[in-house]
């Protein structure tokens, strides 16, 4: 089977299941900020081993599931959890809940992730907008042979991340008076956080986050014609630039500690992109 036929099929089990909803706005729920989707209204909750060729999400606070609500008004489908290459998924296996929901009618993709800090000024439950990202995995979200029907075979990534959408993210963040810094995202395997000197490298590189997933997303995202916007919570400070050894329990806590900032910028961002 091919992967247009294995896409097609799946959003149309998707779609099935969303009982005739229609949602264009899409969202990627990481580590901590998957309540954000308790606040939709009229939820429907779709468990991604529900839909025969998706993969399930293996990690400790990622439900795996779809949730589609509207929010004020506006429909939207959020991912409570993605899957990663750690987890023993292919690169083309983490973007296949991504490419079925735009299969299925999504054009807009925010996607949110917690991340270590590269900036020393930026301490953890800072909002850093993704201007960009390096990508540093292994693998590759589109290797094999391409399918036109899905999107061309070298997808330019010259504005991954939407400079509209940033503005957007940027004007709503001011109307809150919620800081939001910028900066570029550095995708690595994990699942073991970096080493120190691998932080010093990612800051040499240009880098201002590091993480484990979202690269993957946001080509498949681009290579399907979606529009992407990112954003990061800094959870913790990289590897040597504290005192502080690094725990997945302290990622959860301070993204639960923004968890209402964040949640009302996505609230304005969704509410401004509707407009």
């Amino acid at each position: 089977m091919s992967l247009f036929e294995q896409i097609t099929n799946c959003s149309a089990v998707l779609t099935e299941k969303l009982q005739g909803r229609t949602p264009k706005i899409g969202l990627v729920l990481g580590s901590g900020l998957g309540p954000f989707a308790d606040t939709f209204a009229q939820k429907i909750e779709i468990p991604y081993s529900a839909v025969p060729g998706l993969p399930s999400s293996t990690v400790h606070g990622h439900k795996g599931q779809f949730v589609s609500g509207t929010l004020n008004g506006t429909h939207c489908l959020a991912m409570q959890g993605r899957l990663h290459g750690y987890e023993g998924f292919t690169a083309q296996e983490t973007v296949m809940p991504i490419r079925t929901m735009i299969a299925s009618g999504i054009t807009t993709l925010i996607i949110t992730n917690a991340a270590g800090g590269l900036n020393p000024e930026w301490p953890p439950g800072t909002l850093m907008l993704i201007t960009d990202h390096i990508r540093l995995q292994s693998g590759h979200p589109l290797n094999g042979p391409n399918e036109e029907r899905l999107g061309p075979r070298f997808p330019d990534m010259t504005e991954a991340y939407s400079l509209e959408l940033r503005n957007i993210a940027l004007a709503s963040a001011e109307q809150m008076g919620t800081t939001l810094q910028q900066g570029v995202y550095v995708a690595n395997d994990g699942p073991a956080y970096e080493t120190p000197a691998e932080v010093r490298f990612a800051k040499v590189i240009g880098g201002d986050a590091v993480g484990m997933s979202t690269a993957s997303e946001v080509i498949a995202a681009r290579h399907m014609g979606a529009r992407v916007l990112g954003i990061s919570c800094i959870t913790n400070y990289g590897a040597g630039l504290s005192s502080e050894l690094l725990d997945h329990s302290e990622v959860t806590e301070v993204a639960n500690r923004v968890k209402k900032t964040f949640q009302g910028l996505l609230t304005e961002i969704i509410r401004s992109i509707s407009n």
